[in-house]
């Protein structure tokens, strides 16, 4: 079937053309692994996961690439200032008193535990951008042999004028943003234009005590063969490349990202290339708490180990992404948590009152697909899971079957059952409420299970005897 998706870069739904037929390539702006990764960006994998298992559930082959920023991420580059700040690996650094490639594995290993957890495949590649230094250099060079780069004696950077479509994904007024802005910056005046981003930078200046630095053939009379190091933007470009070639047929990441880390990528990747980077930009929005903004300076930057600490399970917060689509943005709270946690384990529940599997429902199978190959609506695909459920015209056999199938893109673990402890008084009460089904006493029956329900838990009657779960 056709799959649709709405393009950033046209800002249009479009049909899904592959570059190789039933072959989809897939790069996702990854962490940067200073610090334990918030709950916002969790929503952000499983976004990214689920757009991945669509494309696996239509029969796609599916490479999909996440790198980790572990150098050259500065403080300034999410906020408009790209070349300002300090690299948030150093600072990390010094914070944990750590040098920055074990704050890196560090941070990767609680990343890779964290998306297991919440039942993320893993990507097909993992780069780590202090591994792949000589393609960063070898993209930097080819933009100054091509005139798009220059070099100060504080760093390399990228000629956003020469490249006159630089803000064709963001849409924004190229004037409009260097207006008021001065000429160069308050670290290195010989910068040509305000808009002017970094592709390598010099030990030198603000970064003359880098903790992570490599020769590089660029010359700058400040600093011995060109010692420094790449700035964000372009480690994503040189990462790609290796991995997808020239030119991806999707790319993904937070709507934060449009205006300067993608649009920087797109300009660097295109002049040292020659050819389009990116056919389809796919962008998240972001997740709010308590309708306020998520971060470190709000006190409600929520991480995993908040959650577990609070007893939920990490598909419950699946779960609860999964109700809100992924260009929309969506509020947490700690009863909405609470809610998805309650209405996944009912679920549950129900799909796993049989053990027997029947045939996947076909009609419902094509009205799933209608659902997530229309850019991904998981919100309706999660609707249509309840709508099977309260149709009396399929058998239990059918919808467990038809619903484990739909879980190989949900991937809320449906038919995983929850081990709980059963006190003895409630063991006892249903071995008593046993034997009065079988000897038809109905009526002691009930008031048993009125009984049960009292102390917390619910019982029902299955092919294989009674089942207890907690309500």
């Amino acid at each position: 079937m056709d799959i649709f998706l709405n393009n950033t870069l046209s800002g249009e739904k479009e049909k899904f053309v592959p570059l190789k037929e039933g072959i989809v390539s897939i790069y996702h702006c990854g962490p940067t692994v200073y610090w334990d990764q918030q709950i916002g960006n969790m929503r952000a994998m499983v976004m990214a996961d689920l757009v991945r298992r669509t494309f696996i559930y239509n029969n796609y082959e599916v490479i999909f690439v996440r790198n980790y920023t572990d150098v050259g991420h500065l403080t300034g580059d999410n906020i408009g200032d790209a070349d300002s700040g300090e690299d948030r690996m150093e600072k990390a650094a010094k914070r944990e008193h750590l040098s920055p490639d074990i704050i890196a594995d560090k941070y990767i290993q609680g990343f890779k535990e964290d998306i297991a957890s919440l039942n993320v495949i893993y990507p097909t590649f993992d780069p780590r951008a202090t591994h792949f230094i000589p393609d960063i250099i070898a993209m930097v060079q080819t933009l100054i042999d091509k005139g798009y780069a220059y070099k100060t004696p504080h760093a390399v950077y990228f000629d956003v004028h020469k490249f006159p479509k630089y803000t064709k994904l963001s849409r924004q007024n190229l004037d409009e943003l260097e207006k008021g802005k001065g000429h160069g910056t308050a670290s290195d005046e010989n910068k040509k234009n305000p808009q002017d981003f970094s592709l390598w930078f010099f030990k030198t200046g603000p970064h003359a005590n880098a903790l992570q630095t490599w020769k590089s053939p660029f010359d700058s009379p400040l600093v011995k063969d060109g010692e420094g190091f790449p700035g964000w933007h372009i480690e994503c470009s040189a990462m790609s490349k290796h991995y997808l070639g020239n030119t991806l047929d999707i790319h993904m990441g937070g709507v934060e990202h449009i205006s300067i880390h993608h649009t920087n990528e797109i300009a660097q990747s295109e002049s040292a290339n020659g050819q389009t980077f990116v056919h389809y930009w796919l962008h998240n929005e972001h997740l709010l708490v308590d309708s306020k903004r998520m971060g470190k300076s709000e006190g409600n930057a929520y991480i995993l180990k908040d959650i577990l600490q609070r007893n939920f399970s990490p598909i419950s917060l699946r779960y609860l992404f999964l109700q809100a689509h992924y260009r929309s943005k969506q509020n947490f709270t700690w009863e909405s948590l609470e809610a998805a946690e309650t209405t996944l384990k009912r679920l549950r529940s129900i799909v796993n009152e049989t053990t027997n599997t029947g045939k996947i429902h076909e009609t419902y199978k094509q009205s799933f697909l209608n659902l997530i190959n229309d850019d991904f609506n998981i919100p309706g695909a999660v609707g249509l899971v309840w709508e099977i459920l309260k149709d009396k015209s399929i058998s239990n056999e059918d919808k467990r079957a038809t619903l484990m199938d739909f879980d190989k893109v949900l991937g809320l673990e449906l038919d995983k059952i929850e081990k709980i402890e059963i006190p003895e008084n409630v063991q006892k009460l249903v071995d008593e409420r046993e034997k009065a089904r079988g000897g038809k006493d109905f009526t002691k029956s009930d008031e048993l299970r009125k009984e049960i329900e009292s102390l917390g838990f619910d019982v029902k009657d299955t092919d294989s005897g009674s089942k207890v779960t907690k309500t």
